[in-house]
């Protein structure tokens, strides 16, 4: 396990350099900008296989390993112990064993089967250092799936609603079809039924239009936002509202156009490929894929964001708050994409103001 490292604050160090532009319709940053008190970031775990989500039993990590279908339990050094495989996983590509999420004593999983997404839940059974997975129940099946586009991204929501986005699967037209499970965000009750207040009373669409979301946070006024994978021009970051068409494939970015919801920030693919985020206080963290960086964006300004480590660590897939306050970064260099490092692939933690 590699030696871990104390740093500093990364929020408070973010905000005393950041140099916030507006990018509306273009993209906004301050490029290449990385703390500069905070030192190297500590080194939570490595040598993971292609992980995809982090959440959290009490204070115990739970990391998903997509093509291995395992789910990993860390202990206080970060060293990994096996909860259980995931029966039925049947990855290719982008699928495979995807987004956790955990309420109470139960944990919610995504993953990807023989043709098509699933939402399963399991009960937690031990104490941490011996946690095991009960039987499970099948929440939702039937999701779409295929090589790329599958969303997989799962989280509750401060209604204690489950949240699940789902790609198009590589069927864009789906993502306007208000009847099909592709191209949205879904929202659920803990038993997997509909909620009442949904915008259609039968259905679990909560918002329409989507390509290929895999980030979700709330802030503290419980405004939902969410990233998405465009696909030759604009990545987005956007405010949810319940019924809302984000307009894939109809429009990608800000398009200026009344029958769609125009995201409140873009970038280009080739600098973002925006995965999971987390917020914190009054600024959303969003991970980058194929741009290799951590966004960081105002919510007060949420057209603008800051560019931190990029190309430093990689591919970045996940980022949450940990229960202590801390930061913690999913790096995915290992995903058939990315050019592994000899630790490859890590969680790294900062502390956060």
């Amino acid at each position: 396990m590699t030696t871990k490292r104390r740093t500093g604050t990364l929020l408070g160090a973010i905000l005393a350099i950041a140099a916030l532009t507006a990018c509306a319709p273009a993209p906004s940053s301050n490029k290449g900008a990385k703390p500069s008190d905070t030192g190297d970031p500590d080194v939570v775990a490595d040598n993971l296989e292609a992980p995809w989500s982090i959440a959290f039993h009490g204070s115990t990590p739970l990391v998903s390993e997509r093509d291995s279908a395992k789910i990993l339990e860390l202990d206080k050094d970060g060293d990994p112990r096996e909860v259980a495989t995931i029966d039925g996983v049947a990855g290719e590509g982008e699928g495979g064993l995807l987004g956790l999420a955990v309420k109470d004593d139960d944990l919610f999983v995504y993953s990807t089967g023989a043709g098509e997404n699933r939402v399963e839940r399991y009960p937690i059974k031990g104490e941490a250092g011996a946690l095991e997975l009960g039987e499970p129940k099948e929440l939702l099946d039937g999701i779409a799936a295929a090589s790329y586009h599958n969303g997989g991204r799962i989280a509750f929501g401060p209604d204690k609603m489950l949240y699940v986005t789902t790609g198009d699967a590589g069927e864009p037209e789906t993502a306007q079809d208000r009847k099909s499970l592709s191209g949205k965000i879904l929202r659920m009750t803990p038993d997997g039924e509909v909620p009442s207040d949904n915008p259609d009373s039968d259905s679990l669409v909560y918002s329409f239009g989507h390509r290929n979301p895999q980030g979700m946070a709330w802030s503290e006024d419980g405004t939902m936002y969410a990233t998405e994978f465009g696909q030759d021009t604009w990545d987005e970051l956007n405010v949810i509202e319940p019924g809302g068409n984000y307009g894939w494939p109809e429009v990608e970015g800000i398009a200026e156009d009344e029958d769609f919801t125009d995201p409140v920030q873009q970038w280009e693919p080739a600098e973002a490929s925006p995965s999971g985020m987390a917020i914190t206080g009054d600024t959303a963290l969003i991970a980058n894929l194929r741009g290799e960086r951590l966004f960081e964006v105002p919510l007060d300004k949420p057209s603008t964001s800051a560019e931190h480590f990029v190309a430093e660590f990689g591919r970045l897939r996940d980022v949450v708050v940990a229960p202590d306050g801390s930061l913690w970064m999913l790096t995915n260099n290992t995903d058939g994409r990315g050019d592994p490092g000899a630790d490859d692939d890590r969680i790294l933690s900062f502390e956060i103001d």
